[in-house]
């Protein structure tokens, strides 16, 4: 058997360090938005939407991070559950605006609330001087994936 001891003796990568910290940090996160009846991605959704008043689903598509098509199949999904609406613009009708509802906003808050316990769970041990500290290294590491 070939030796393998000094496998042992190297750290784990940045690379998988980081891929696996944000594996877990995403299934905790999605774990506390399926309690309050939410998900990601209506989340991201959501939290456009209450930033901008009807914006249009090509917006919220760039917005969110996703394609046209994505988006199409959430917010279809949304709608189903009564929290979003779409309307064809008067002006252009390949154009839909999307609003939340009421029932929309409502979920929209119960939903912040378990973002923000979520991010004071991992803050905790943190001070606010780590925290900052840290935010420089995540950009940095964004940056340098971007070839930046």
């Amino acid at each position: 058997m070939p030796n393998v001891s000094w496998v042992r003796s190297l750290r784990v990568p940045i690379g998988l360090l980081l891929a696996r910290t944000a594996k877990a940090a995403s299934r905790a996160f999605d774990g506390a938005l399926a309690g309050a009846g939410g998900s990601q991605p209506t989340w991201q959704i959501m939290i456009c939407l209450m930033g901008a008043s009807h914006r249009t689903q090509s917006e919220l598509a760039r917005a969110v991070g996703i394609t046209g098509a994505t988006l199409t199949h959430h917010l279809a999904a949304m709608e189903r559950q009564d929290l979003v609406t779409r309307e064809r613009a008067a002006d252009n009708r390949r154009v839909q605006r999307v609003s939340l509802t009421d029932a929309g906003r409502r979920l929209f808050f119960r939903l912040r609330q378990s973002a923000t316990a979520h991010d004071a769970r991992l803050r905790a041990g943190f001070t606010e001087a780590e925290l900052e500290q840290f935010r420089g290294f995540l950009e940095r590491v964004s940056a340098n994936v971007a070839g930046r």
